[in-house]
């Protein structure tokens, strides 16, 4: 099997750590080059804590992909910054696999268009841990039944946006097989501005962020008589590379845009 060369983006986040780890035990994947807002010149190997890595850092994206032939991004930094990346990957015709949730209906609409005309692969997930996608998996099947439903998903306090990608994602997959409805009493008021949560189509979602958790959602579900719970947890950022993994081989066979991995795990 050839090696597929990748490219990292947000090489010394803690995700990114993770994923230099995953390339160097993958067989049939190489690391050429990393991005990174500092560190323009060195190489991987130079960080501390990094494995022994010569791949070259750059901080200018488009120099990176003028010097180094590349098939796939691996964009783990911010949402602004992933925007950008996703786009000038796909320009130079390399094919991106993004980690950074907060990514417009608009931004998908043209990055979907672009990746279309580049015939190229793009992947864009707002979880990667195969677990979270079966429990977001599980909660659509389970939506069919019970349409009473929240969603509280809990994250690090260091996490940017709210509700998370897979908050709203999970409330994006509900509502396809779901009728838009008002929850709680009719008469319903919030004494305090916000304490339902926020409204997706009357589904409510709810963030927690707190020092000492990582990523951790749980769907709760409503009826006569009885309540159903689906709740997955990720208890460090090795759990999330499998389905980088799973990403990156897949993004090789397709020619779209595809926005969250429950759409290429059987």
């Amino acid at each position: 099997m050839d090696k597929i060369r990748i490219v990292l983006a947000g090489p010394r986040g803690r995700m990114g750590k993770e994923a230099v780890l995953l390339i160097e035990e993958t067989e049939h994947f190489e690391l050429v080059a990393a991005v990174d807002r500092i560190n323009e010149g060195k190489y991987i190997s130079d960080i501390e804590g990094m494995p022994n890595v010569q791949a070259p850092i750059y901080t200018d994206i488009e120099k990176c992909f003028q010097d180094v032939k590349a098939d796939v991004l691996v964009d783990l930094t911010t949402p602004e910054i992933g925007r950008v990346h996703t786009k000038t990957a796909l320009t130079y015709g390399v094919r991106p696999v993004v980690g950074t949730t907060g990514f417009s209906e608009e931004d998908l609409k043209e990055l979907k268009q672009l990746a279309e005309e580049k015939e190229l692969g793009c992947i864009i997930a707002p979880n990667f841990a195969i677990g979270a996608i079966l429990m977001m998996k599980f909660s659509q099947m389970a939506a069919k039944y019970f349409d009473d439903v929240e969603i509280i998903e809990m994250h690090h306090d260091q996490k940017l946006d709210a509700p998370s990608g897979t908050g709203l994602k999970t409330a994006e997959l509900i509502s396809e097989v779901r009728e838009a409805k008002k929850q709680g009493h009719p008469e319903e008021k919030e004494l305090l501005e916000g304490a339902r949560g926020a409204d997706y189509e009357g589904i409510r979602l709810h963030s927690v962020r707190l020092p000492g958790l990582i990523a951790h959602q749980e769907v709760m579900f409503g009826g006569f008589g009885q309540t159903l719970k689906i709740r997955h947890d990720s208890y460090n950022r090795a759990s999330f590379m499998s389905g980088v993994k799973l990403a990156v081989d897949t993004v090789m066979n397709v020619d779209t845009l595809v926005y969250g991995l429950e759409n290429i795990i059987d």
